[in-house]
């Protein structure tokens, strides 16, 4: 195999052997060079990236454009063009983000409420990425145009930790992280009711499958028949009631084994504590006896929310490039702390 060429230039390979599938056989190579070479400028293809490759007509053999299941013969001769990054026409926008730690290779940021992660085709303006772009000289390459160093994501109105790498090599080697769960990820929502569990027993596990609703695409929902498979496990810190009244709202700690889209917020309405504020899963009008339940006081403060009270508190990761171990504890923004600070009066 010949060393890796820079991005924007043709990587090419020889098959050693027959191969069933092309895009396996190259994620192969690639581990293989990695391994036997230490970091290259080709470790950056993430499985996403060489799926587009291929797609774009850019992995070839012989001048002709190869699929991903495409069968690979001993001696084939293999090209993959990694076309030169496309600059971003995006105008950076001065958010005042709070940023926990940065290095040269990534920063964790700690997210307002409000505040979309990165642009779409229907927000090309007032994002996280916007700020970055703002703040930060350089992000990784890898998340395209629009999601520049962006590894995962958390809700527009969830607040709190989020990761975003600077360079294709901590967002490959992150990304293989997440891939492999091996993230600590604890949110803390306040919700409806509360669950029939100890107060710091036991964290207790949901596990399903998630996908979108099929009568509400905007949704996501946990009573499917097919998706992908989603697992949190949840501990009661607080009960909140009247006197000698059933509890009105609870604080959770919900801790991710995986990260699907609005994973937290899906699970928890599945077992009926959807989150205070939630605009999607939360109760359906302000005559539903679970808002009617709620102090004045209370009410008047989650109607000023910009959404679902649930914050990204914890998180926790190795560095992906010094194996240190990182630990952050994400700040609650105002709305959340005046929310908490009088639900402390019904303890």
């Amino acid at each position: 195999m010949q060393n890796s060429k820079p991005s924007g230039e043709t990587w090419n390979w020889c098959a050693p052997e027959d191969f069933k599938r092309a895009d396996l056989a190259i994620l192969q190579a690639l581990e293989s060079e990695a391994a036997n070479k230490g970091p290259s400028s080709l470790e950056s293809i993430t499985r996403n990236r060489l799926k587009t490759l291929f797609n774009e007509g850019h992995i070839t053999s012989r001048g002709a454009p190869l699929k991903p299941n495409s069968k690979i013969k001993k001696g084939s001769p293999i090209e993959v063009l990694l076309p030169p990054p496309i600059e971003s026409e995006l105008k950076p926008e001065n958010h005042s983000l709070e940023i926990l730690f940065e290095d040269e290779h990534l920063l964790v940021v700690n997210k307002p409420p409000g505040l979309t992660v990165h642009p779409s085709p229907t927000q090309m303006t007032g994002t996280l990425v916007h700020g970055l772009l703002h703040q930060i000289k350089n992000l990784s390459g890898i998340g395209g145009v629009l999601r520049p160093g962006i590894v995962h994501r958390i809700d527009k109105n969830t607040s709190g930790s989020l990761v975003i790498t600077k360079t294709d090599l901590a967002h490959t080697r992150l990304a293989e992280t997440f891939a492999q769960h091996a993230i600590e990820r604890r949110y803390w929502a306040l919700c409806f009711g509360s669950p029939a569990v100890p107060l710091g027993g036991t964290p207790v596990k949901i596990s399903s499958l998630i996908a979108r609703n099929p009568n509400d695409r905007k949704k996501m929902s946990m009573d499917v028949t097919s998706g992908r498979q989603a697992v949190t496990y949840y501990q009661k810190l607080k009960n909140y009631a009247s006197p000698e009244k059933y509890p009105f709202a609870s604080l959770l700690e919900a801790t991710l084994e995986t990260g699907r889209t609005h994973q937290v917020r899906v699970h928890l309405t599945g077992i009926g504590h959807s989150i205070l504020g939630d605009p999607a899963y939360g109760t359906p009008s302000e005559r539903h006896t679970k808002w009617t339940a709620l102090p004045e006081n209370i009410r008047s403060i989650v109607r000023k929310l910009p959404g679902q009270a649930l914050h990204a508190k914890i998180l926790g990761f190795k560095h992906p490039i010094t194996g240190q171990d990182l630990r952050f504890d994400a700040p609650f923004p105002d709305i959340f702390r005046e929310l908490l600070s009088a639900l402390e009066g019904y303890e």
